[in-house]
């Protein structure tokens, strides 16, 4: 019964930093989809003014 409370700690712990890997995941990804987005977009401007 003592080793419980720690072990809901650790349980909890380990299923939040499952969720901030999976959030920081999408963030980079995100980031990274908004930057080529805009290369694209720059890249294809020039081409139409060229």
């Amino acid at each position: 019964m003592e080793g419980t409370p720690t072990y809901a700690a650790e349980v909890a712990l380990a299923y939040a930093g499952s969720l901030g890997l999976l959030a920081a995941l999408l963030v980079l990804t995100w980031v990274q989809s908004r930057r080529s987005r805009r290369r694209l977009a720059e890249t294809e401007g020039r081409r139409a003014v060229g």
